[in-house]
C-alpha cells in the first residue's frame, strides 16, 4: 500500500525524489564528450563530439515529445505516484545502457529509453500543483530549480570525480544505482496527491502531443507567456547542451574541472530557486520577478559569449542564476490560471514544449558551438556563439512577456471601466 500524503511531508518527500533524480542526470555530464571521443575514435574534435552530443539530445526530446502527453494524461487518471515510480525505473535501465554502450547507435538506445520514460519533472510539476495554494504555488514551483540547483552541486561533482579517476563509463553505473534506489525510495515513502475527486478518465484525443499543445489554445491570455517559456527554453541549451564542450575547448579543463564549474552552477541556482525565489518574489509578485530575471539571464548570455578565461565562468554564474528568478514564477502564473483537473494534462504540454524546445535546441547550440569553433584557417573562431544566441532569444522572450503582460493590465481596466 503507498503511504497516505500529510501536507507537512508531501513536498519533503517530492523534493528528495527530485534531488536524487537530478544527482544522477548531473553526474554523468562532465563525462559525455569524453565516452563521445570515446566511441568515434582518436582523433574525434570537441566541434565534432558537441554535434554527435546535440543528435542524441534530439533523440531523448523526440521520444519524449511523443510520450509526455500521454504520461501527462495517465498521471490525472491514475494519479502521478505510479507514472513516477515508472519514469524512474526507466532512466535506471537508460544508465545501465550508456554505460556498456559499445558504440553510439547503442547510446541512441538508451536516449530513447530516457525519452519515453522521462516523465520524472511533469508528475512531479503536477504533484507540487496538486499540493499547493495560489499563495505559495511560486515558492513551492521554486522547490524544482532547489532540486535541480542541489543536484547539479553533487551530481557533476562526483561524475567529474569518477569520470577523471575512473573512465568516462564509470559515472554511468553511478547514476544507475542512484535512479533504481530513487524508485525505491518513491515505493516506500513517496504518498500519492492527486485526490480521487479531481482524477479525470484518459483519453486518448487529449494524449497526443499535437493535441496536449493545443490545448494551451484553450488560455489565449496565457500563449504570450507559454512562448516566451519556449523560447527560454531553447535559449537555456545555449548553456545545457554547451557548458562542457565550451569548457573544454575554450580554456582547456579536464573532466572533473567542468565537474566543478558545473557545481558552483548548481550552487548558485539552488540559492537563487530555492532561497531567494521565496524572499523575492512575494515582494516583487510574479510579474517583475519575470522581468528582473529575463534581464538577469541576458546579462549573464552575454557574458559567457565574451569569456576569455575560466575563472569569468565562476563570475558571470552570479547574473545567470539570478535569471532563475523567472521559470518559477511564469510557471506559477500559468498554472494559476488552469483548474485543479487539468494540471497533469497542462504540465505534460509544458513538458510537451520543453520536448520541442530540446529538440531544436541542442542541434542549434551544438552545431554553432561546432561551426565557429574549428581552428582552420580564415574560420571565424568564436566559441561563445550559443551563448549570443541564448541572449537573442532572451530578449524575444522579453518582447513576448512584456506584451502579455501589457495585454492583461488593459483587459482589467476595461473590466474595471465596464463595471
Amino acid at each position: 500500500m503507498p503511504p497516505t500524503p500529510t501536507p507537512r511531508h508531501a513536498l519533503t518527500f517530492i523534493f528528495i525524489t527530485l534531488l536524487i533524480d537530478v544527482i544522477g542526470f548531473g553526474i554523468i555530464i562532465p563525462v559525455v564528450p569524453a565516452l563521445i571521443q570515446l566511441l568515434r575514435g582518436p582523433g574525434t574534435t570537441y566541434a565534432e563530439a558537441a554535434t554527435w552530443g546535440g543528435y542524441l539530445g534530439f533523440a531523448y526530446a523526440g521520444l519524449q515529445f511523443l510520450t509526455a502527453p500521454v504520461l501527462g494524461g495517465l498521471s490525472d487518471a491514475y494519479g502521478r505516484r505510479p507514472v513516477l515510480l515508472f519514469s524512474l525505473l526507466g532512466f535506471g535501465i537508460d544508465y545501465v545502457l550508456q554505460g556498456v554502450a559499445p558504440s553510439l547507435a547503442w547510446l541512441f538506445v538508451g536516449r530513447c529509453v530516457a525519452g519515453i520514460t522521462g516523465a520524472s519533472f511533469t508528475a512531479a510539476s503536477a504533484y507540487i500543483a496538486d499540493v499547493s495554494t495560489p499563495e505559495n504555488r511560486t515558492q513551492n514551483f521554486g522547490l524544482i530549480g532547489m532540486a535541480f540547483g542541489v543536484g547539479f552541486i553533487l551530481g557533476p561533482l562526483a561524475g567529474g570525480v569518477v569520470g577523471h579517476h575512473f573512465g568516462p563509463r564509470a559515472p554511468f553505473f553511478v547514476a544507475a544505482a542512484l535512479a533504481l534506489v530513487n524508485a525505491l525510495y518513491g515505493y516506500f515513502a513517496l504518498p500519492e496527491s492527486l485526490a480521487p475527486a479531481n482524477r479525470r478518465a484518459f483519453d486518448w484525443r487529449r494524449a497526443n502531443p499535437i493535441g496536449s499543445l493545443r490545448q494551451l489554445g484553450r488560455y489565449p491570455q496565457l500563449l504570450g507567456l507559454v512562448g516566451a517559456m519556449f523560447l527560454l527554453y531553447i535559449a537555456g541549451h545555449a548553456a545545457q547542451s554547451t557548458w562542457s564542450y565550451f569548457t573544454l575547448e575554450r580554456f582547456r579543463w579536464t573532466p572533473d574541472e567542468v565537474g566543478y564549474s558545473l557545481a558552483f552552477v548548481g550552487l548558485v541556482i539552488g540559492a537563487v530557486q530555492g532561497g531567494l525565489t521565496r524572499v523575492l518574489v512575494p515582494r516583487l509578485g510574479p510579474r517583475r520577478a519575470v522581468l528582473a530575471g529575463l534581464g538577469f539571464y541576458i546579462i549573464g548570455f552575454v557574458c559567457f559569449a565574451f569569456a576569455t578565461h575560466g575563472w569569468m565562468m565562476y563570475a558571470f554564474m552570479i547574473p545567470y542564476g539570478l535569471g532563475g528568478l523567472a521559470g518559477p514564477s511564469i510557471q506559477s502564473i500559468i498554472s494559476g490560471a488552469v483548474p485543479a483537473t487539468e494540471q497533469g494534462e497542462l504540465q505534460g504540454a509544458l513538458t510537451g514544449l520543453v520536448s520541442v524546445s530540446s529538440i531544436i535546441g541542442p542541434l542549434l547550440m551544438t552545431n554553432l558551438f561546432a561551426h565557429f569553433s574549428h581552428h582552420a584557417a580564415g574560420a571565424l573562431y568564436f566559441p561563445g556563439a550559443p551563448f549570443l544566441a541564448g541572449a537573442v532569444l532572451t530578449v524575444l522572450a522579453l518582447g513576448l512577456v512584456a506584451g502579455a503582460f501589457g495585454r492583461q493590465q488593459n483587459a482589467a481596466h476595461l473590466q474595471n471601466t465596464e463595471a
